[in-house]
């Protein structure tokens, strides 16, 4: 009875939210669990669950799943805002199940975030898992990564589920070993594109092997730690790939898997990775690759992940970065383009954001490929531009401005073309401000 009436209050309260026209977030969750932290027990899942899970690219990689899915005619309830705590997961589930726990869906597609695994998964059902990469990430929140992974790896070695990895990413791939009993572990992979390094360019983790500690030997870095390793001493990354992207074609925006050309909307090594993901996770519930084709040609975040707009005229392109990898992975897509632009960088320190930025000091911005000005903003506005000086960048080319509104209007001066790196907590107001703009300027 405790948890029926959790449920309708629940159900209550969201009623109200939707009269106020509000989204409410991880609200609902946060009061449910408080209320009981073992409600995950209560509710009846017939379908597949599926979670993804990352440190980058998870919102955007859950998603396309659930659209694919949809596209191919089933019903599936998906947390797609990204609240990917416990709470917001719960929230999810209490606005589409039953007074009595049941969830009638075909699918359902969750985004998990990395720490949150072992606390949602405990009482509730999970079929697959997938989990695209790890980096350093607001470590005031999440400590190092190899306490993360090991938490992660704790979960796995009971779980018998199907598990999907990157096999181009150490700290992912040796998670395949957690259970060796678990038979339901496919990998996925990724040729070398034609930026790829022989030494790795940016910071990374996860240098040695974690079985025997040998340092690994990489035949090529993708960006980041990313890209085809092996341990010279115990075979460590030798895997069975399930999956492999070949043929990757950024300018043309495309790649193949297994003879197929899938074309898609952005040109990053980075979504490859995601969408290899995609793939293998489609082909594990027989989605005809006919579908997958057209989903990936279709699917389009258009939340600031690598957003593409026009303002003013001016072709700008959105990313969120929120770690030294995603700030580093945006610089690339934005180095691999040669023609003239210019950079705006939104960095906040908020709380979801992580007091501590030192973590900027690992962003590589030497050589940035004909970067004519950049112009800094947010909370750290002065913090980052300093960061920048130090690279060697020009600093009278460096604009710093605390007030978003000035930023974006001096940004717009001149009709070049933009690339905006914003994090967590900078993202939303960022693209607010930028359509606000220039939708001012459409008017006047």
């Amino acid at each position: 009875m405790k948890n029926f009436f959790i449920i309708l209050v629940m159900k209550i309260l969201n009623i109200l939210l939707k009269i106020f026209r509000k989204n409410g977030g991880n609200f609902l969750g946060k009061i449910a669990f408080d209320w009981n932290p073992e409600i995950f027990k209560y509710f009846k899942v017939d379908c597949p669950v599926i979670a993804v899970s990352a440190t980058n690219g998870k919102t955007m990689t859950n998603n396309c799943i659930g659209y694919t899915f949809k596209q191919a005619g089933y019903r599936v309830i998906s947390n797609v805002e990204g609240n990917n705590m416990e709470t917001g997961i719960l929230s999810t589930i209490l606005k589409n199940c039953t007074l009595t726990g049941k969830i009638k869906a075909d699918y359902l597609v969750f985004e998990v975030d990395e720490s949150y695994i072992p606390i949602v998964f405990k009482d509730f059902r999970l079929d697959t898992l997938v989990i695209l990469n790890f980096f350093r990430d607001q470590l005031d929140r999440n400590g190092e990564v190899e306490s993360l992974i090991l938490r992660i790896n704790e979960f796995l070695k009971t779980y018998t589920g199907n598990l999907v990895l990157n096999n181009d990413d150490p700290n992912v791939a040796r998670l395949g070993q957690a259970n060796q009993s678990n038979k339901n572990i496919y990998y996925f992979s990724v040729d070398k594109y034609d930026f790829a390094t022989e030494d790795i360019k940016e910071a990374g983790e996860g240098k040695f092997c974690p079985f025997c500690k040998t340092k690994l030997e990489y035949e090529y870095y993708q960006y980041s730690h990313v890209g085809k390793f092996k341990c010279s001493n115990c075979n460590f990354g030798d895997n069975q790939i399930y999956k492999l992207a070949t043929n990757i074609d950024l300018k043309n925006r495309c790649f193949d898997v297994e003879n197929v050309t899938y074309n898609i909307i952005g040109n990053s090594i980075y979504l490859v990775y995601n969408y290899t993901a995609v793939i293998s996770v489609c082909n594990l519930y027989n989605i005809s690759s006919d579908i997958v084709k057209d989903s990936l040609s279709t699917f389009a975040l258009n939340n600031g992940r690598l957003e593409e707009l026009e303002v003013t005229g001016v072709g700008t392109i959105v990313n969120l970065a929120k770690n030294p990898t995603g700030c580093n992975v945006s610089l690339r897509i934005l180095n691999e383009d040669d023609d003239e632009k210019e950079l705006f960088f939104v960095l906040n320190d908020n709380i979801a954001d992580g007091f501590d930025v030192s973590w900027i000091w690992d962003i590589n911005f030497n050589n940035l490929n004909n970067v004519s000005r950049i112009i800094t903003s947010g909370t750290r506005a002065y913090d980052i531009a300093i960061r920048i000086k130090t690279s060697g960048f020009d600093s009278s080319k460096i604009e710093p401005y605390l007030d978003l509104s000035e930023a974006v209007q001096a940004l717009y001066k001149t009709d070049i073309k933009k690339y905006v790196i914003a994090n967590y907590t900078a993202l939303q107001p960022t693209r607010h401000e930028l359509r606000h703009f220039g939708q001012s300027k459409n008017v006047s």
